[in-house]
């Protein structure tokens, strides 16, 4: 079991590795209720344990279900969820747990944040994306028709536990997805030690050793960690920087007809967010080919799908939450990864067309 400290005030732990569930029980007041919050194939595998670990010392625990897919991830399922809450009797000194993915940890945490003006969460990750990014750091938000996570709040976990035996059962798409936001880390100033490790061990992670997991997860979850504590809530500019690849992804995921996994949204962004860069002269060919060979070796999309509009994707990324400018994107430079707003239209489309799209 890996151990990673949150550090804020107060500071919280982020606990992975395998049978982490039984550790639920101690994040938590004795004698607190518990809303435990899932989807109905998540909570089928994994809410008896869940729930055992939670009604230790006596506790309450009622499960709360919401629908799948990113669909739910709307103000209508907070409202439902807040008034299953009120009918269960919910009371401010109670705390919610989110059992599931990214949806999961979005939705059940923005209920959390504004029910009785916020109730204290546990983030209880089954998905890859979630335990590297989604549950870790207080961000907790729903979509919008515009786009992706319009509206939301900062509501920090009391804790984080990633069991990583979940990610045995995880589906293939939703495993890679969670590899794109792996890449993410790996690509980083700071992600060095994630670089090694997929390249060392790159067929344990396709494998999904639980060892290797542990490890990745960990050091995945130390660079957010760290981020997050000097930026918890974006005002400095330094927390952006974990936004790197996700202006266009946000945007793939808003267009088109087709669904896309947020990872592999996130890996095309990627693509598009070097190539960019490189139109500016921040980086050389040699860091474009080196992110296209990690992205390949982990079975990642590389281009956007063909039924995404060149004039909608620029909409959409014009409403980005970091945007400063018409459009803001992080992109790696010499100083590390940094937010460039509107750069000029030529470069910008020679770096949509490394990725497929045309005008």
């Amino acid at each position: 079991m890996r151990r990673v400290t949150v550090p804020l005030d107060p500071p919280y732990d982020v606990v992975v590795g395998s049978g982490t569930f039984d550790q639920l029980g101690a994040t938590l007041d004795d004698r607190c209720r518990v809303a435990l919050v899932s989807q109905a194939d998540v909570a089928t595998q994994y809410a008896p344990a869940a729930r055992t670990a939670l009604a230790r010392e006596g506790r309450a625990v009622e499960r709360f279900e919401i629908s799948d897919g990113e669909e739910a991830k709307t103000l209508p399922t907070v409202e439902t969820l807040c008034r299953g809450f009120t009918r269960w009797g919910l009371r401010r000194g109670d705390a919610v747990v989110a059992l599931g993915g990214g949806v999961v940890g979005d939705t059940a945490g923005f209920a959390a944040a504004v029910y009785h003006r916020g109730v204290a969460l546990v983030q209880a990750p089954t998905s890859l994306l979630a335990m590297v990014d989604a549950a870790i750091g207080g961000k907790t938000a729903v979509n919008l028709p515009e786009g992706k996570n319009l509206v939301g709040a900062f509501h920090q976990p009391r804790a984080v536990v990633a069991d990583v035996d979940t990610l045995a059962s995880l589906p293939e798409e939703q495993y890679r997805s969670g590899l794109g936001e792996v890449a993410k880390y790996a690509l980083l100033p700071e992600g060095t030690a994630v670089a090694a490790l997929l390249a060392t061990r790159t067929d344990a992670v396709l494998a999904r050793d639980p060892e290797t997991l542990t490890d990745l997860v960990a050091q995945c979850a130390a660079i957010k960690a760290a981020v997050v504590g000097a930026d918890p809530e974006e005002r400095t500019g330094v927390r952006a920087k974990l936004n790197y690849g996700h202006t266009l992804a946000h945007a793939i995921e808003t267009t088109g007809q087709s669904a896309i996994p947020h990872g592999d949204a996130v890996a095309i962004g990627l693509v598009f967010a070097v190539n960019l860069a490189r139109t500016l002269e921040r980086v050389d060919d040699a860091t474009v080919a080196s992110t296209r060979a990690l992205l390949d070796a982990l079975g990642l999309p590389v281009t956007v799908p063909e039924d995404r509009r060149r004039d909608e994707l620029l909409v959409v990324m014009g409403r980005d939450k970091k945007a400063r400018g018409n459009l803001t994107f992080v992109l790696p430079g010499p100083d590390g990864v940094e937010l460039v707003d509107d750069p000029p239209p030529a470069l910008l489309e020679r770096a949509l067309g490394a990725v497929g799209v045309r005008g």
